[in-house]
């Protein structure tokens, strides 16, 4: 028997309103358009300049020797015991990110976790967050530095931090990491960031295209010295 929707409803209804008719699937509007494309575009800051900054002296001091990745989701790093009993553990991990992680080049087995601590770590809720992550990296048994963030780094700095804890693999590795403290090959350090200048040229003024060592950071260092060609 058809239903006829046009009929009124009874008394009972009235008195229970969930007795009333509702409109079904079929009667609700269909979208009549579709978005042409997806609203996702492409971030040209994955990295802010303090995070980019740590990021190239690290992997200048490291080289191959190492991978460094950034921005990995602590769920990728360490998992939970008896994940049936233990959701509400991985949903802490699940939605927290390191900023660096240094594995082994071969395994890609984690080595070191790195945190650059900027102003707001200062905040209550985020020294919250900081000791649940730096627990959690002590029950895991993975190291874990908490670095100041800052726009510029000094090699020898953090290699007076990083080199320690990976001093294992450092000694078991083919090749030494470059030298930071002393000229090699005759190419100076920068006094400022502690790492090997480069060849450049002036471009303009009275000593348009006299050749110059300048820092590998320019322009968030600035640091010159003059190119002294070897006497043969």
């Amino acid at each position: 028997m058809a239903i006829n929707k046009t009929e009124k409803p009874g008394c009972l209804s009235k008195i229970f309103p969930f007795l009333r008719q509702r409109p079904s699937a079929v009667d609700s509007p269909i979208p009549q358009s579709v978005p042409k494309e997806l609203p996702y575009r492409l971030r040209d800051d994955f990295l802010s300049p303090a995070e980019f900054s740590f990021y190239k002296v690290l992997t200048n001091l490291l080289g191959t020797h190492f991978v460094v990745q950034s921005k990995v989701r602590l769920a990728d790093i360490f998992y939970v015991a008896r994940p049936n009993e233990n959701r509400a553990f991985f949903n802490q991990i699940s939605v927290k990110h390191l900023d660096f992680l240094v594995c082994d080049p071969v395994t890609m087995q984690p080595l070191l976790g790195i945190e650059l601590d900027d102003s707001s770590h200062q905040r209550s809720d985020r020294q919250e967050r900081d000791d649940f992550v730096v627990e959690v990296f002590k029950v895991a048994k993975l190291p874990l530095l908490q670095i100041p963030a800052r726009r510029e780094y000094n090699q020898r700095e953090i290699a007076a931090l990083v080199v320690p804890i990976l001093k294992e693999k450092l000694q078991s590795a083919a090749a030494p990491l470059p030298e930071t403290s002393t000229q090699s090959a005759g190419v100076p350090v920068c006094p400022k960031c502690g790492i090997p200048m480069i060849l450049r040229t002036v471009s303009q003024g009275e000593n348009q295209g006299k050749p110059f060592y300048g820092c590998r950071n320019y322009p968030s260092c600035r640091q010159m010295k003059p190119f002294m060609p070897s006497k043969s």
